[in-house]
Formats: C-alpha cells, sequence, structure tokens
C-alpha cells in the first residue's frame, strides 16, 4: 500500500495531463468527438434544409411542418437531461457510443417515413440520441485537455456542430435535385452507425471519472501511459485536484444546484436557452424566409447555409478564454450577435450584403454558444461535470421549441421578414446580460485534492 511518506508513488492526473505534450491518443478522442458534434450538427439542420421539399412532395404547408421541425429538438431536450447523470453515474464513452448508434438508426429510419405523423415520431427518437451524445462528448474531451489548452481545444471540437450544420446545408442543395430529400437522410444515418462502431473500439473512458468512481489502478494506468509514458507504471496512487468546490461526493444535479454553483448554473440556462432560439428559429426557417423574400430557392439555402458555417470563430474565442475573462468574452460575443441578427432584416433585397450580413451574424453568434460548453465544463467539478454540461444543453434545448415556434407565430401574424428579425435579436442581448451576471457566481471557487484511486 502506498503512504505519504512516499510521495513518488503518488501523481495528480490533471498535473501528468498538463506535464506532457498532447498525445497522439488525445488527439484521436479529439477527432472521434469532433465528429460526433459534426454529426450532430449534420442531422440536427438536416430537417431545415429538406423542409422546402416536404412542403412541395407531401403538399403540407409551411404552419403543419411546425411539429417535425419541433419534435427533434424535445428529444435533444430530453436525451440532455437524461444523459448527464448518466454518464456521471456510468461513464462517458458508454453513454457516447450507444447514443451515436441511436441517432444513427433513427435518422437512417426517418428516410423511409411516409407522413408527416412517422417523421415526426422519428425526428423525436432521433433527438434523444443526439441530445445525449453532445454533453458526453464535450465532458470526454474537456477531461483529456490540458488546464492552458482546455476552451480552445473543446471549442475546437465544439466547431464540429456549426460545420456539420453548414456542411449539410451545402450537400442538400446539390443531392436533394439529384436524388430526393430521402438521401440526405440516408447519408446523416449511415455514417453516425459507422462511428458508433468506431467509438466502442477505440475511445477510452475519461481517467478523471475512473479515479473519482475508484475504479482499479490498472485501468487509469493504462490510459495515462499513452499520455505520459512508462513512467507512469511506477505510480501506486492517483490523486485527482479540484478547482471548483465539491459539496458532495454523489455530484449529479444536487451538485449542480448547490448554493456555490446555483446562480451561475441558472444563468448558463439562460443564456444557452436564448442563443438556441435564434440559432434554431433561423436555421429551421431562414431558407423559407428568404424564397418568401423573392430569394431563388436554391440561393436562399446556400446563403442560409452560411449561417452556421461561421461558428469556426469559436476557436479564437476559446484561446481568448484560456488567457481571459471567459464570462466578459461570451457576453460581448451575444452582445454583438443581437446587432447582427437585427441587421440581417435590414439587408434583405440585397444578395451581395446579405451573404455578407449572414455569415457574420453566424460567425458571432455561432462562435459564442459553441463556447458555452466549455465554460459549463470548467464551472463544475468533475463528479458533476456531464450532469452540469448536460443540463445546461438540456434547458437550452427547450430555447430551440421557442425558436422554431415563434418564427411560425409570428408569420401567422403575417409579421414582415424586417420584424422577424428584430424579435430575434432580443434573445441575444439577453444572453449578454445572463452572462454578465454569472462573473459572481465564478467567485465561488476552491481547492480540494483527493485521492480517490488505490
Amino acid at each position: 500500500m502506498p503512504t505519504p511518506s512516499n510521495p513518488a508513488r503518488t501523481a495528480d492526473v490533471q498535473r501528468l495531463i498538463d506535464d506532457h505534450p498532447l498525445s497522439a491518443w488525445q488527439w484521436l478522442v479529439f477527432a472521434l468527438c469532433f465528429f460526433v458534434v459534426l454529426l450532430d450538427g449534420f442531422d440536427t439542420a438536416a430537417i431545415g434544409y429538406i423542409a422546402p421539399s416536404l412542403i412541395k412532395d407531401w403538399g403540407v404547408s409551411k404552419p403543419m411542418l411546425a411539429p417535425v421541425l419541433s419534435a427533434a429538438l424535445f428529444g435533444l431536450a430530453a436525451g440532455a437531461l437524461l444523459s448527464g447523470p448518466i454518464a456521471d453515474r456510468l461513464g462517458r464513452k458508454r453513454v457516447l457510443a450507444a447514443t451515436v448508434l441511436l441517432f444513427g438508426v433513427a435518422t437512417l429510419a426517418s428516410a423511409f417515413a411516409s407522413n408527416l405523423v412517422e417523421l415526426t415520431a422519428l425526428r423525436f427518437i432521433t433527438g434523444l440520441g443526439l441530445g445525449a451524445a453532445m454533453p458526453s462528448a464535450v465532458t470526454l474531451m474537456s477531461e483529456y485537455c490540458p488546464s492552458s489548452r482546455r476552451s480552445m481545444l473543446t471549442n475546437l471540437m465544439f466547431c464540429g456542430f456549426p460545420l456539420g450544420a453548414a456542411f449539410g446545408g451545402f450537400l442538400a442543395a446539390w443531392m436533394i435535385p439529384q436524388w430526393g430529400w430521402q438521401s440526405v437522410l440516408v447519408l446523416g444515418g449511415v455514417v453516425p452507425l459507422a462511428l458508433a462502431l468506431a467509438l466502442a473500439l477505440r475511445l477510452p473512458e475519461s481517467v478523471r471519472f475512473m479515479v473519482t468512481r475508484r475504479q482499479p489502478v490498472e485501468r487509469i494506468r493504462a490510459a495515462l501511459a499513452r499520455i505520459a509514458g512508462a513512467q507512469v507504471h511506477q505510480i501506486e496512487r492517483f490523486t485527482l485536484s479540484e478547482t471548483r468546490v465539491v459539496t458532495n461526493e454523489r455530484g449529479g444535479l444536487a451538485q449542480v444546484l448547490a448554493r456555490p454553483y446555483r446562480l451561475g448554473t441558472l444563468m448558463l440556462w439562460a443564456a444557452y436557452f436564448m442563443g438556441l432560439v435564434i440559432f434554431y428559429a433561423l436555421i429551421n426557417w431562414m431558407p423559407l424566409l428568404f424564397k418568401e423574400a423573392g430569394i431563388d430557392p436554391r440561393t436562399a439555402t446556400l446563403i442560409s447555409a452560411l449561417f452556421p458555417l461561421g461558428g469556426v470563430g469559436a476557436v479564437l474565442f476559446g484561446w481568448l478564454m484560456d488567457r481571459g475573462e471567459p464570462n466578459r468574452i461570451i457576453a460581448a460575443g451575444f452582445a454583438l450577435t443581437a446587432l447582427a441578427v437585427w441587421a440581417i432584416g435590414q439587408l434583405v433585397g440585397h444578395v451581395g450584403a446579405l451573404v455578407i450580413g449572414v455569415f457574420l451574424a453566424g460567425a458571432l453568434m455561432n462562435t459564442a454558444q459553441s463556447s458555452l460548453p466549455a465554460l459549463a465544463a470548467a464551472f463544475y467539478p468533475t463528479n458533476a461535470r456531464a450532469t452540469g454540461v448536460s443540463w445546461m444543453l438540456g434547458i437550452g434545448r427547450f430555447g430551440g421549441i421557442v425558436g422554431s415556434l415563434l418564427v411560425a407565430q409570428l408569420g401567422a401574424m403575417q409579421a414582415g421578414i424586417t420584424t422577424v428579425f428584430a424579435v430575434l435579436a432580443v434573445p441575444g442581448a439577453i444572453a449578454a446580460l445572463a452572462l454578465w451576471v454569472k462573473r459572481d457566481a465564478d467567485r465561488f471557487g476552491g481547492e480540494r485534492s483527493a485521492a480517490l484511486a488505490h
């Protein structure tokens, strides 16, 4: 048995990760999680891109599509809320592999739906898998990152979501005229099935999770040896330093809503909720809004695809967050988002300016939104990290539901496109305010180092 008098045989897990350059093993974790998020973005946005074809092929009206567009969002919320506590108890890898398999099967089945009822049900199941996969990917990736690069790498991984959504738009514009709208869903189903197999075979479990769950020290050594080398096999006990207060060993939602975290949790929920009001309102309805404004359908789809593409700016925000005050940085992004979204409504009728406006609005909004999971992952301790991230994502998904229904309601009220974009600018300002308030919650820190492996 190790003893305090033999410190050479004791090591802190995060310090080992911080003291070594990123290994090929860590880049493999990054690549697998990146593709999960990429496919999440692709499958989430796919329904918006095929909506005009559904209206034409099935003879349905735009309001009739609202349940289909919203079904996945209800599933996303439910999947996220359920998956976090499970991942904090059973592990990030198991949940991630199972949920990628689920949304792959459901998306593939959606290609063979014959009516709105079937498609709505399958989109809900797809959403369950998508909503559960994202938090586990964010959590697992953040727990394999060096402290000094955590926000940048997590944000870089999260760039997969807007890239997947944008890629889906470009593919849809090319595939639908040739093979029909079903082809987009077939592709969105087959690729996740292959990825689920790769996750099951190659993805490691989070080493921080293994320490908190007191798993066999041999498993922890095996994982860390791929990062720190053979010297790890000389270590007999691993400790885990927490930079956030741990209020109880059980973690989960009780930890997330404990007094030191309650204000910050509520503000994270508000910010993510408001960001998704904007994102889903635009990603689902922008092609139709532009088409109704007189823009050619194919051009409208291509311009709309520029909105999620702008999310690659999250890498810059991640770099800034590792070096500055992250709440202020993301709050500034949301404040500028409010201005940019309002501007889109003023640019309709000027296609060249609209292209630039949509891309800039997307760059600002998606950069700010994509930075929130890294902010949440850093806010919570290990025993509640998956729950904290997943509940932020889950509560936020209801913002996506509100956004989709809001535009449908504005359409029923005969609101003009300028009014629609002016209304959608307001949530950006609210998100900025919420993150400004959250700065106070980050004062509740503390350091706790415990020997959790034997």
